[in-house]
Formats: structure tokens, sequence, C-alpha cells
């Protein structure tokens, strides 16, 4: 059975100023994968201003090594928390495609049309 790590970083305004954060490390190691999704979700920043932003390593769903919940900002101390979800290398490209549903990437289309990018549409999305 693949075993999953969740792992940390929390960023305040001085460690943007420095360029780097003293505050990472793994909220889980070598857990199942229900362990890693509640540990991907505890974050002390998400209760209070929620997910911002959830994304992933590679373009290709199927491919991601790991899908990062990046948390909006604690009101009492200006930090923000990003949570990584590592994926095992023998976890098949539909179960990533699973795994990326539960946290919040349903869509596999790009999140803008390639036409706003100054990139020729696919006759697909055009038709």
């Amino acid at each position: 059975m693949p075993r999953f790590s969740v792992t940390y970083e929390i960023w305040d305004e001085a460690a943007c100023e420095a360029g780097d954060t003293d505050e990472r490390g793994y909220a889980l190691e070598d857990g199942t994968l229900r362990e890693a999704v509640v540990a991907v979700r505890e974050t002390r920043t998400n209760e209070l201003d929620g997910a911002e932003s959830v994304e992933r390593s590679d373009s290709q769903v199927e491919s991601a090594r790991w899908i990062s919940v990046c948390c909006g900002t604690e009101f009492r101390t200006g930090a923000r928390e990003t949570r990584s979800l590592h994926i095992p290398d023998q976890v098949s490209a539909s179960s990533r495609r699973r795994i990326a549903r539960l946290l919040g990437l349903d869509a596999p289309a790009p999140l803008c049309p390639p036409t706003s990018l100054g990139m020729q549409a696919p006759p697909s999305l055009t038709q």
C-alpha cells in the first residue's frame, strides 16, 4: 500500500523579505491517503481565510508528484501557509486524478482559454 507525506511552509512578512522561511517541515510522514488528506486540510490559516489556491507540480494531473494547497492570510500574524501532499511513484494516473479532485482540482482544462494568452485555440475549443 502506498504511503503519503505532507509538507508545510509558513511565510510571514519577514520571511518574504528574506526570500526564504525557516518554518517548514513535515506535517505527516509515511501516512495513509486518508491521513494525508486530513493533514493537508489542517492548516492554521485554512479555517480563517480558506484555501486561496490549489496547485499541482505538473501541467498534467496524471503526472503530478505533489499537490499544494495555498491558504489565506492569518489575520493575527499575517502568516500564510502552504501544505503539499506528496504522491508516491507507484500511484496510478487515474488515482492521481482522483486525489486531485479530493483536494479541489476538478478542472482538467486550463484556467484561461489559449486565445487570452495570445495562442491559437485548438478547433475543439472554438466549435
